[in-house]
This record gives C-alpha cells, sequence and structure tokens, in this order.
C-alpha cells in the first residue's frame, strides 16, 4: 500500500488541499459531494414543510453555501478556530431536525419559529432552540444557568385548586417542592433540554396553563437557586415589573420581552422576573436590597445589622466574616454573609404538599372581653387537637387570625417547638399568639385556629421529659380520647369550653 491510500480526507469526501489523492480517493470525494450537496437539498425540502412559519428555516438551509464552500471553510480552518457556523447551513438542520417549530407566547399567542443559531467553540457545536428555547452558556459566563422556579400564585387558590396546580407544575418536572397555601418551588433543570425551552419559557408556559385551566395567575422568580428564585419573585411582585428575560443574549430577547406580560406593563400580576447566573449579575441584583429583603433574615436582625452600618447586601458581603460572627453569632453570620453574596445551597427537595386544618369561632356580638376570646382559643385548640389525634397526625405549625367589626384581620403564627397534637401545647401557642397581639378595646368579630404542616404522628420525635405532670396530661388525654371514642365528642370537654357558634 502506497502512502497516496493514507491520505487524511474530510467527512464529506474531500482531499486535503496541496496532496495529491489517488484516483479511487478522487473518485469518494466526488460522490461524498454529490452525496453531501442531496442532503442539503433534502434538509431544505423538509424544512418547507414544518408549520408555524418555519419554512424560513428551509429558504436559511437554500440559501447557505454549499458542500464545497464548507468543505474549504473546513481546509482554511474556518470552523475549527472556533468561528459561527454560517447562517442557515448546519445551525438551520439541526433546528428543523430537533423540531424547533412554534412555540406558543405568553401573551399574544402567536407562534413563532424557532431559528436555530449554533456556536462552536474547541471543536463542539451546541444549537439553542427556538422561540423560548434554552440558549448556551454565553462566552465569559462563569455562573450557573438559572433553573430554580419560585412560583406564586395569586389569588390564594384553595386547597383543591392549589394541588391541581402542583400537578401542572409536576408536568413539567417531578421536583416540586409545595410552599402552602400559594406558592411552590421547582427544579426545571432536567426539563431545559426535553422541552427545547429555558427557565424564562418553562415560566410561560406555568402562567398560560395555570391561567387556562384554574384561573389562577402567578408570578415567577427564576434563577440559579432557590434565594434568588424568591427575592426575584417578590421584587415582580411588588414593583409590577413585566415579564422579563434576562440572562439571554442577542437580540432574540430583546423585542419580545416587553410582550409577554398579556400586553400590558406595570402589572404585578404574571410577570417572570429572571436573575441571570454570572455572578456580576447577581451582585447588581443584590447590590441595594437591605438586609430584610433577604429571606430568613427577620426585623431584629435586620435591626443589629443596620445599627453597624450594614444597612444593604452589598455591605453585608463586603464585610469580613469575623466581624459578622462577632455580631450576630457563628452560625447565623455564616448564613447570611453567604446569603449577601447569592449563595444558597440548599436544593429544591420534593414534598407532597403539608395539610393543614383549621376552625373558627364566631362570637355572638363584637367581642371585647379577653377572657372569652381565650376561652374561645381553647375550645378550638381542643377540638383540632382530637381531631388530628383521632387521624394519627400531628401539626408543625398553628397560625391565629383574629377578624375586627370592620372586617380587616390579624393573623400571626409560629412554629411549634416540635411537631404535636397534644391539646395543651396547642393551647399554650394559640396563647402566646394572641397576647402578642395587644389588643385593648378591641372589637372582635371572631378567631380561627389553624394548624399547618401536618404529618404522620408515626414519624415525628418527642423530646422526652423528666416532669411528672406533663406524662400525666398525656395519659388523661389518652383516656379522654377513649371516652370520646366511646360516647361521643361531647363525653368529655375542657373547663372553659364555648359552644361553636
Amino acid at each position: 500500500m502506497t502512502s497516496e491510500h493514507l491520505l487524511p480526507v474530510h467527512p464529506l469526501g474531500t482531499a486535503l488541499p496541496g496532496v495529491v489523492a489517488a484516483p479511487g480517493v478522487r473518485a469518494a470525494a466526488r460522490w461524498g459531494a454529490a452525496a453531501a450537496g442531496d442532503r442539503d437539498r433534502e434538509v431544505g425540502s423538509a424544512a418547507s414543510e414544518l408549520p408555524c412559519g418555519a419554512a424560513e428555516l428551509g429558504d436559511a438551509t437554500a440559501e447557505g453555501p454549499s458542500a464545497e464552500d464548507r468543505d474549504r471553510d473546513w481546509a482554511s480552518g474556518g470552523v475549527g478556530s472556533g468561528g459561527e457556523v454560517a447562517e442557515g447551513s448546519s445551525a438551520g438542520s439541526r433546528a428543523g431536525g430537533s423540531g424547533g417549530g412554534g412555540s406558543a407566547e405568553a401573551g399574544g399567542g402567536s407562534a413563532e419559529a424557532g431559528g436555530g443559531s449554533a456556536e462552536v467553540g474547541g471543536g463542539s457545536a451546541e444549537a439553542g432552540g427556538g422561540g423560548g428555547g434554552r440558549v448556551p452558556d454565553e462566552p465569559g459566563q462563569e455562573g450557573e444557568v438559572p433553573h430554580v422556579l419560585y412560583v406564586r400564585f395569586h389569588p390564594t387558590p384553595g386547597e383543591d385548586v392549589y394541588q391541581g396546580l402542583l400537578t401542572l407544575l409536576g408536568e413539567l418536572t417531578p421536583v416540586v417542592e409545595a410552599l402552602p397555601p400559594d406558592a411552590a418551588f421547582a427544579d426545571v433543570r432536567g426539563a431545559l433540554r426535553y422541552f427545547g425551552r429555558d427557565a424564562a419559557g418553562l415560566a410561560e408556559i406555568v402562567r398560560v396553563r395555570a391561567l387556562a385551566r384554574y384561573g389562577v395567575d402567578c408570578t415567577v422568580g427564576v434563577a440559579a437557586n432557590p434565594l434568588l428564585a424568591r427575592m426575584a419573585a417578590y421584587e415582580a411582585q411588588e414593583s409590577g415589573a413585566p415579564a422579563s428575560r434576562g440572562g439571554r443574549s442577542g437580540g432574540r430577547s430583546g423585542g419580545r420581552s416587553g410582550g409577554r406580560s398579556g400586553g400590558g406593563s406595570g402589572q404585578a400580576a404574571g410577570s417572570v422576573r429572571t436573575v441571570p447566573g454570572d455572578p456580576d449579575a447577581v451582585a447588581a441584583f443584590l447590590a441595594r436590597k437591605p438586609p430584610i429583603a433577604l429571606p430568613g433574615v427577620g426585623p431584629a436582625t435586620a435591626r443589629t445589622l443596620s445599627a453597624y452600618g450594614l444597612d444593604s447586601a452589598a455591605r453585608i458581603a463586603a464585610a469580613p466574616l469575623s466581624t459578622l460572627q462577632r455580631i450576630l453569632g457563628a452560625t447565623t453570620a455564616r448564613r447570611v454573609h453567604a446569603w449577601a453574596r447569592g449563595i444558597d445551597p440548599a436544593p429544591v427537595t420534593p414534598n407532597a404538599p403539608a395539610r393543614a386544618m383549621g376552625a373558627e369561632h364566631r362570637f355572638r356580638h363584637d367581642e371585647l372581653d379577653p377572657v372569652r376570646r381565650r376561652r374561645a382559643l381553647l375550645t378550638l385548640a381542643d377540638g383540632l387537637g382530637v381531631r388530628l389525634r383521632t387521624s394519627g397526625q400531628v401539626a408543625a405549625a398553628i397560625s391565629v387570625t383574629v377578624r375586627y367589626a370592620d372586617r380587616s384581620t390579624t393573623t400571626r403564627s409560629r412554629t411549634l417547638t416540635e411537631p404535636t397534637a397534644h391539646t395543651p401545647a396547642l393551647t399554650a401557642a394559640a396563647y402566646a399568639l394572641h397576647d402578642a397581639l395587644g389588643l385593648q378595646r378591641a372589637r372582635v368579630r371572631s378567631v380561627a385556629l389553624r394548624v399547618e404542616g401536618l404529618m404522620d404522628a408515626e414519624l415525628a420525635s418527642h423530646q422526652l421529659t423528666f416532669d411528672p405532670a406533663d406524662e400525666k396530661s398525656r395519659r388523661l388525654e389518652a383516656a379522654a380520647d377513649r371516652a370520646r371514642a366511646r360516647f361521643g365528642i361531647s363525653a368529655v370537654r375542657p373547663a372553659g369550653f364555648l359552644d361553636v357558634a
């Protein structure tokens, strides 16, 4: 075998320039070039049959360079040097082959063809999908691609509707964390490639389906972690910003971002706010945020930080960790310092929606007596405790809602020390929440008690104590439950029981 039979050959059949090929190799090259031209014509004709304006892809392919031109580009190193592929050649064929057809937009309802654009670098090509397709990382973008959605529904849906909305999110991704009664996290990392859309595009799908099926709009924050996604949603709802496609490159996002919020700007309802994944964009997003804007930072911590001049996330991030530890303590300082830099390692944890249980007592007239209000809370806590123990559940949180004569309401909630169904523990928490309101001569129309974060009692842990009174009260409670099961719910009642109106 001579050296002429060992010549390097282009994948389309053309030998490298400057090297003489054997007759058999030259014939194979001519055949390969002709076959490449046939494939181009087939791609162009197939793309012309795509619906929703995708015929443009076929035109772009027909106008693209021929096989011989591509051979010259390949031989001269034009593609291998990292430059962009000529418009309409491989990008058009990949967009047509991946089904980058029309995608229904959330606001206008019109379909747009998926114009594929390819980037080649380091010998590998990636094609971005059409419409709301996922866009590859930009050169120099070091951050993570936004993939976490924080969805907040409004108005607050009922329990049945909320279950349906969670099912709707489950159609996009199985990684859904319920945050009842009106919010949820969704990690769509695995759905980006499947749906051929970026996270903001999937957020628009959620908006459209929620409105179409349940008549519920939503505000969606899109970011690389739950912390930033939650803050983005709060900012969008408070500012009333229209849907934003931040973090997307080029002109594809510029001309379309203004008309996707249902046809009007300035609407808090139905907006999508995206925080790009690169560190500079995250720092700019957090720079002027006050400490109270960081989820997990309460009013007391925010006042403490502001007293030391740390009145923005940028200043907190720039402060030495040792300084924050002297102000807040070691554990809290590490958390707040990470949050101020946009770091949240907590993952989106799939879970079943935390169920809730509630009861309300309406007074026969506007009640001014705090003693009667406490008796009403005792009655409600006793009833909820019986229902919890009967169903084999415990509650992790409790909330008290007070409705006044002018129909305004005040709600206070508290996480319990441990999940429990023990009536004295529920009653003590309800009393503490009521007393914290500091009601003086308030005309109260009704009080409501609600327990949340329900779970199976077998899965809950209980801290054992050496207090004989606690053990005695639990034995009495178990005996009272047996009496109720045998003689009826009214067989045993608290001494301060009030009839529920």
